[in-house]
């Protein structure tokens, strides 16, 4: 392989990386927002709530998330006088806020259901103890049941956030010039795929990395309890050595 092709290229693809990231981060925490109503929606006594987050999910996470893109950016272009009688029009013409929204109503479908799933991972009796010991309401909330779920949680949403870094490259098909869109067009001026997709996916390689060695450190903090309690060295031990 061309080793000065490989670095030249490198340099070019690293130059998506900031817009990938925040293509990534934004969606996430828009669609991490987005995830908390649903789940609180789906946990609701009330069933209208509970229905409607169901059909939401259900519809997010059976469809691709290309479709749900080009629905968003090329679908609802047929409307644009309507969007624009509604001041959205500015909003939905950007092929970046498009991305946005999509990955994030995407994201969110999946983050519920994590969170659903962490927060009916508490144990009944952890609740129960708390409860006998005077916490109620959020108070309850806040000492035992969020850190518990958010526990629970952490290693599914960390693939989740992975998922959606990767899932940034679908952006490239609405213009967007992140790595896999700089890769593409590379690739049309170089006629160079193998190399050029290698270096892309060593970058998208390197961030899921870093952001897994994050989320380790997190739970790693979240769970002290865990770790493994260091054994003090005995008396005659320590005569020994001196």
């Amino acid at each position: 392989m061309d080793i000065a092709f490989l670095s030249e290229t490198f340099l070019q693809l690293l130059s998506g990386v900031p817009l990938t990231l925040n293509l990534a981060l934004v969606s996430t925490a828009l669609g991490g927002i987005l995830a908390v109503l649903l789940t609180l929606m789906r946990l609701s006594p009330v069933r209208p709530l509970g229905w409607t987050a169901q059909f939401y999910v259900f519809v997010f996470r059976g469809t691709p998330l290309l479709v749900q893109m080009f629905v968003i950016y090329y679908g609802l272009g047929q409307f644009r006088p309507a969007l624009q009688a509604w001041g959205l029009w500015s909003f939905f013409r950007e092929p970046y806020w498009c991305a946005i929204f999509a990955l994030s109503l995407n994201t969110a479908a999946y983050a519920s259901e994590i969170l659903r799933g962490g927060l009916q991972a508490v144990p009944h009796q952890q609740v129960e103890a708390a409860r006998a010991s005077g916490m109620w309401g959020l108070l309850l909330y806040r000492r035992i049941i969020f850190p518990i779920a958010l526990r629970q949680a952490l290693p599914a949403y960390a693939s989740e956030i992975i998922l959606m870094i990767k899932a940034t490259s679908l952006a490239s098909v609405i213009t967007m010039l992140e790595v896999t869109g700089l890769a593409a067009k590379l690739i049309s001026q170089s006629y160079r795929a193998l190399e050029v997709f290698i270096v892309a996916g060593l970058i998208y390689l390197a961030l899921n990395f870093a952001i897994t060695r994050l989320v380790a450190f997190i739970e790693w903090r979240l769970s002290p309890h865990l770790r493994p309690i260091p054994t003090p060295a005995s008396p005659g031990a320590a005569l020994q050595h001196a």
